[in-house]
């Protein structure tokens, strides 16, 4: 099978299943955890006996925290960041094979977009989810920005955003953030219970009707609104604003932000 520093795979009859695997960060997503990622992704994209996967992080505490900013602080990494976007999913629109998020913990930012570019998400009670980006001078531009105001309610996720604040699993269900909720001793056994369900379907039909999915997800601009958040983010990334938020993170400071 596919072996990874950063991230566990593991072949269930048609299933894989992918396990985050940096629990002492709350498995944050640095640039070579993305690229293994994406090379996890194309690996089950090209394997005809794999039909679906199921997205999972290590320990009981985190989905993941998202992106790594401590990473990011000590000048990040010289490898260069894959372009199937974060976690190798978000800005990835040929995968036909359907991804299952089982949200076992926190999903914050990033990891909050990594389980919103997946298919189906199945949350355990304990599972939390925020897109606070704008408290440390980033914002969601990871897909978050269009695909929670297509998925939700958009005044809803226009709250979310731009609040930054976190929901519990009870709210995210009742928002429809998320598919189903469990007890968190059962999620692992209802996400593979969800995976053998979607095995029974013709694999070729599913994949027909999320080639249509994917097309729609261009037809009505989010492909292009994926990029456009890249765009935008460079311009951020060049205020005043942008350097404190990153600095009093890593300083455990509050940050003092003066608009530019």
């Amino acid at each position: 099978g596919m072996s990874y520093e950063f991230i566990k795979t593991e072949v269930r009859g048609n299933i894989l299943l992918v396990t985050m695997n940096r629990p002492e960060v709350y498995n944050a997503v640095h640039v070579e955890m993305h690229n293994e990622m994406a090379d996890c992704w194309d690996n089950f994209a090209a394997n005809q006996d794999l039909w679906v996967a199921v997205l999972t992080g290590a320990g009981d505490k985190a989905f993941t925290a998202g992106n790594d900013l401590k990473a990011t602080a000590q000048g990040g990494s010289k490898a260069k960041m894959t372009e199937t976007g974060f976690a190798g999913l978000s800005s990835r629109f040929d995968l036909e094979k359907p991804i299952i998020a089982a949200v076992n913990g926190f999903a914050m930012g990033g990891g909050f977009e990594t389980a919103l570019s997946c298919d189906i998400i199945i949350a355990s009670e304990q599972a939390k989810f925020a897109l606070p980006e704008v408290k440390v001078g980033f914002f969601a531009a990871a897909s978050g920005v269009p695909r929670l105001s297509r998925y939700i309610g958009r005044l809803a996720a226009q709250e979310m955003m731009l609040t930054g604040r976190t929901i519990s699993a009870a709210e995210a269900l009742d928002m429809g953030c998320v598919n189903e909720v469990h007890p968190h001793d059962q999620l692992m056994a209802k996400a593979m219970e969800k995976a053998e369900q979607l095995c029974t379907g013709s694999p070729s039909a599913i994949k027909a009707t999320k080639r249509v999915l994917n097309d729609l997800a261009k037809r009505d601009g989010m492909v292009e609104s994926i990029a456009y958040s890249r765009e935008v983010l460079a311009d951020l990334a060049k205020t005043e604003d942008f350097k404190e938020g990153v600095n009093a993170f890593v300083e455990k400071r509050a940050p003092k932000w003066v608009n530019k």
